[in-house]
């Protein structure tokens, strides 16, 4: 993604794509579940897809 995709705003389906993949994280024990319950509060509340994008930076690409 580069810097300029970043700052687009995020649709309700950017925010639900992102969800999945932290329930995918949760199930694989990648994520607690208060670091889940933090991150999904951060991801419906985020406006763009750069913020979006930081809440699943560390997990694998295959969860994705």
């Amino acid at each position: 993604m580069s810097s300029r995709d970043g700052e687009v705003r995020a649709s309700d389906a950017d925010r639900e794509e992102t969800v999945r993949q932290l329930q995918r994280g949760l199930s694989q024990g990648r994520l607690t579940v208060d670091e889940f319950d933090e991150r999904v509060q951060a991801a419906y509340a985020a406006r763009t897809l750069g913020e979006l994008a930081e809440l699943t930076h560390d997990l694998p690409r295959s969860l994705w």
